[in-house]
Order: structure tokens, then sequence, then C-alpha cells
């Protein structure tokens, strides 16, 4: 039965409007809220992707809403995508991906669901495999399952009709990708299914193949994807703009506190609990300049940190990022980097991980993004302007690179 007290009409407009892009039938789906499911909760379904063992607090927006609904007493069915992994699913790229092996699935899903948990209530969830009815597909069912869907319809699809007009290969096996998703709402009555605006075709088959099989269709709740620490595009770990969800507190909090200004209204509304009246007040005094932006800043950050960690970490990590960036004090903990004689200053930053490859290297340099201080926490920093800069193997030595990437070098 669906948890007691019922959720109130606001309740259920948060659900519906909190950083949520579109609602398929809202009316519907607010009805089965109000009234229930013939007295049992909804079953509400998130398929999960193993293509990557580490998440980002991108992927945090939709667990929240999971969150949100476990509150009022439905059931959540995270599905493990372990067969359509064998595929590909092209959403929001611009090729085809590399099929993983069923030891990397495995391995990514673990992962996955580690920090899934994280967020949402394990005791409301049931965990599934596509492995449970797609092993057992024979062709014939899978040529019945694509008479349902034509090639016209598949290329209105957002991102195969760009690669269709940018002449970059799609391959059959991909088309079977949204029709393989939309039966597994059929193999788990679905009631909902939630996701990312770069899913909504995925999950609108679902929908459209649910009536042929004798169910009713599933609602649709799309949730707004947040940028990531460039404030231009989706966070994504191909574009090195993300941050973990693993991310230690200090770290978490220094990357938040990089993001543009125009923002934060995001976050705040994806990643925390903040009424929309307080955020109104905080527009609202930052545009009379009564309010500085950084305060509303370190708010946000705080707040995020939190969610990921607790209240006592977060305080820290705010504490730690004052220290360091308003006293200009080097952070306490910082990894050493052994080094017995000098290096290349691109070399050096690519072997300490501090940037993926000697191209990045090479423009975080001409950008000014590089420095060090010979005397470590005594000195002043100096900047590194050229690419054959020969960096000396000084113990003690501090090199950092970008704004919150440090090594100490031991000699």
């Amino acid at each position: 039965m669906i948890a007691k007290p019922q959720p109130t009409s606001k309740d259920i407009d948060y659900l519906l409007t909190r950083s949520v892009a579109q609602v398929e039938k809202e009316a519907d789906l607010r009805r089965l809220l109000v009234e229930g499911n013939k007295g049992e909760p909804l079953r509400v379904k998130l398929g999960v992707d193993p293509t990557n063992p580490d998440l980002t607090i991108g992927h945090a927006v939709v667990f929240r809403k999971l969150r949100q609904f476990q509150r009022m007493g439905h059931k959540v069915i995270v599905l493990i995508g372990d067969w359509t992994a064998r595929l590909g699913d092209p959403s929001g790229r611009v090729e085809a991906r590399v099929p993983l092996t069923p030891e990397q699935v495995n391995f990514n899903a673990h992962s996955y669901l580690d920090q899934f948990f994280k967020i949402v209530d394990k005791e409301q969830t049931e965990v599934r495999k596509q492995s449970e009815w797609f092993d057992k597909f024979t062709l014939a069912d899978s040529i019945k399952l694509q008479g349902y869907k034509t090639v016209a319809q598949m290329l209105e699809r957002d991102d195969f009709s760009k690669r269709y007009k940018g002449g970059t290969e799609i391959y059959l096996s991909e088309f079977m990708y949204p029709l393989l998703q939309g039966y597994d709402s059929v193999a788990l009555h679905a009631d909902v299914e939630i996701g990312g605006t770069d899913q909504t075709f995925n999950l609108l088959v679902g929908r459209e193949l649910q009536p042929i099989f004798g169910q009713v269709p599933q609602q649709i709740l799309t949730v707004n994807l947040i940028v990531g620490l460039d404030g231009v595009k989706k966070m994504g770990k191909s574009l090195d703009n993300y941050i973990a969800i693993t991310a230690p507190a200090n770290d978490m909090y220094g990357k938040l506190m990089s993001l543009p200004d125009q923002t934060m209204r995001t976050y705040f509304e994806a990643l925390t609990d903040i009424g929309a009246a307080e955020l109104n007040e905080f527009e609202q005094k930052m545009a009379e300049g009564t309010l500085n932006p950084r305060d509303v800043k370190r708010r946000m950050a705080r707040e995020i940190v939190a969610e990921f960690h607790d209240a006592n970490a977060a305080q820290e990590a705010e504490e730690a990022f004052i220290r360091q960036f308003s006293q200009r004090q080097l952070p306490t903990d910082i990894p050493d980097y052994p080094m017995r004689e000098p290096k290349n200053i691109v070399e050096v930053l690519v072997d300490a991980k501090m940037e993926t490859s000697n191209n990045r290297a090479r423009t975080l340099i001409k950008e000014g993004g590089v420095s060090w201080f010979p005397k470590g926490e005594s000195g002043e920093p100096e900047r590194i302007t050229d690419f054959n800069f020969v960096l000396p193997a000084v113990d003690g030595a501090v090199l950092k690179a970008g704004k919150r990437r440090y090594i100490r070098i031991k000699a």
C-alpha cells in the first residue's frame, strides 16, 4: 500500500515541477499520485547504462527525484542494462560506442549501485537485469519487435537525425536500443519511467509498446540535465567538466565554487531542497547589490557537499576553501610526487595526472594556469609560461595546475 500520510498537493507539485523538464501526461500522473494505482505503490523505473564505473553529480539529479517518489511510498525499479550495453546507446553522442564485455558490465554495475544507494533507499528498490528476459529472446522475437517501428520514426530521434544529416554512420543494431529499452518497460510492468531529457525518445517507445502487449502506458517524467564546470555543456566525463559523486568533500566544494554564477539557480534546484521563495530572494538581493554572489555560491556548495557527505564535512570543506583562497594558504592534503631529477613541465603535468594529455598540459600553460612554489608554503608562486620549462627537483616545492590541483615534490 502507498505509505501514509497521503502526499499533499504541495508534495505532488514539488515532485512534478522541481528540476523537471517535462511530464508527458501530467494530469494522469497527478491522478495516480493522488488516488494510487489500485491500492498498490507505483513501479517507477530507471534504466541504468553500465558503461562506466564512476558517476557524476549530474546523475544524482535523477536519483534525487526517485527518492522523492520513494518518500511517497512508491517502488523504484532500477534496471541494469547488461544486455543493451553490448549494443551501445547513441543518446547525446555523435558516434557509435564500443560494446563492453560481460565482465566490464558487471564491474560497472556493481560500482554504479554502490553510488546509487548513497541517495536512493535500498529497502524500497528492486534491482533487475535485462538478461532475465533478453537471454531468452529468439530471432523471431527480435524481428517481431522491430516491426513496431519504422526507419522514418527512428530518424526522428535527434541524435540519429544529426548523425544521418552529418554523414556519420548509424548501425542497424543501434536502432534496436530504443526498442529493447522500451520492451524493458513491458517486462517490468512499469507505471512510470524517469530519465534525463536525452532519453525522452527511448522513454516514449516504452509508452508506445506497452498497449501493444495489453498494458497501461507508462507515465514519463524527464529531469533537466545540469551543465558541467564550463557552465555551457552537459556535465560528462568525456568533456572533463564533471564532479564525481565519490569526490572528496574539499575537492567537491572547490569545484562547485568554480562554477559560473549563472548556473547557481539550476544547481540549487537540482541538487538541494532550498525552497523557491528563498532562491528568489537570493536572486533579488544579488540584482540589487545587497548580497554578494560569492556568499550565495558558498551556501550552494555547502548544501550540495552535505548531500553527498554530511554537514560536518561540508563545513570543514568551506573552512579549508576560505583558508586556501581567501587567505592564500596552500591546502594541507597535497599529494607527494617522487622526482629525483629535473623534468620537463609538460611531462610532469601528465605523469602526475594533473592533466590528461600533452596538448591539454600545453594549453593550460599557455592560459597561465600553471605555477610553482619553489619554497613551498613559505614562498611566493612563480608562473610557468614556457612549454620547455624544466622543473627542478626541489624537495618540498609545490606545483599548482589550474585552481585546485597540487603536487608536492619529493626529491
